[in-house]
């Protein structure tokens, strides 16, 4: 008995349409198989590139095309003509400007340092306590009229090898080396025999002790181009110092000359005059004349080799302003400018002398 095949079940849509779609890509892949066939049979069909297989030289340069995808320019710092040496040295001079630069604007930026001399007060025989031992300090009203320019003060102790409880390595010629600027303040008179005079008064010995010191360490800041301001004594030492004298006395040495000094300390007062050529005329335009305190009993008398007289006495002529001429910034004032804020308003405002003393120590600063 025969069996005839059962009729194939009716197929949905989606069914149809996947079979439809798998029919169209087999004929798509066949139509490609034969074209494929056909390019092979055609001459030169599949033929490699001419030079195709053959070994590559080297020595025919090959520059890729103008405008072609990465072509690397040549760097705008580099010249025709450059070697690696060239650009080595090249980076390693703009390293060593940029180095400088910032060392020289943290130098700039610093705040200056200045030292200020001690003044020395001397065990007095038989005493006990604070009077029985070597001090050194300095007056307030000096340092703080050098900090009010915001500037860092240091009182300079005296150094030394013999005799000292505590031996230190440490030389004036150190502080020279690490401040910016010196300032000789005020005090004991200076002694005779620094200046090769006999002494003409007992009551007036002076402080050779002090003066030692201190002419070491005038000779260090000036020996290491650093600017220097002397006070009174500070004016006499910078005289002393270059070969000059004083007068012990003024009352008993020169009896025509004015009141120089009296009771009222730095209330006492008289007028100085700038002479002609005088800095002191450019620090103070318009002015000749001013008036200052007076508390010395010593004067310059022979004025010492390469120093200028800035200042003199209106009254008398005596010699109340020194400059050293070899030297960026080292003078020397017989008055006293840090009392006269305290002072009041007529006195001489110093504080263009102080600027001057302070920019000389910004241009010399290490």
């Amino acid at each position: 008995m025969a069996v005839t095949p059962e009729a194939a079940p009716p197929q949905s849509g989606a069914a149809a349409e996947a079979a439809e779609a798998r029919a169209s890509a087999a004929r798509e892949t066949s139509a490609q198989e034969s074209a494929a066939h056909e390019a092979e049979r055609s001459p030169g069909g599949g033929a490699p590139p001419p030079g195709f297989g053959a070994p590559p030289d080297f020595d025919v340069p090959r520059p890729p095309p103008p405008g072609a995808a990465g072509t690397v320019s040549r760097p705008a710092y580099l010249k025709y003509n450059d070697s690696a040496w060239t650009v080595f040295g090249r980076t390693i001079a703009a390293r060593a400007r940029l180095f400088f630069d910032r060392a020289g604007q943290r130098i700039t930026q610093r705040t200056l340092r200045i030292g200020v001399s001690a003044r020395i007060f001397h065990p007095e025989p038989g005493a006990i306590g604070l009077r029985g031992k070597t001090l050194q300090y300095l007056e307030e009203s000096v340092a703080h009229w050098v900090m009010s320019r915001d500037v860092m003060v240091f009182m300079i102790p005296t150094v030394g090898h013999q005799g000292m409880l505590h031996p230190s390595n440490i030389r004036l010629r150190d502080y020279a080396k690490h401040l910016d600027g010196l300032l000789l303040q005020g005090g004991a008179d200076v002694s005779p025999q620094t200046y090769a005079a006999t002494e003409t008064l007992a009551e007036w010995p002076g402080d050779r002790v002090r003066d030692m010191y201190e002419l070491e360490l005038l000779h260090e800041f000036i020996e290491s181009g650093k600017p220097v301001l002397g006070i009174c004594r500070g004016c006499q030492l910078i005289n002393v110092a270059f070969g000059g004298s004083l007068y012990q006395d003024i009352a008993t040495e020169v009896p025509t000359a004015g009141v120089h000094v009296n009771e009222r300390y730095d209330q006492h007062r008289h007028s100085v005059r700038f002479p002609d050529g005088s800095t002191l005329v450019n620090m103070f335009p318009g002015r000749r004349e001013a008036l200052v305190n007076s508390i010395h009993h010593q004067a310059v008398k022979t004025l010492g080799r390469d120093l200028n007289v800035e200042a003199v006495s209106a009254g008398d002529g005596l010699i109340e302003a020194v400059r050293y001429r070899r030297a960026p910034f080292v003078m020397g004032v017989q008055w006293h400018p840090e009392f006269h804020r305290a002072g009041g308003p007529e006195l001489l405002d110093c504080t263009p002398l102080l600027d001057s003393f302070l920019r000389a120590a910004r241009e010399t600063r290490l």
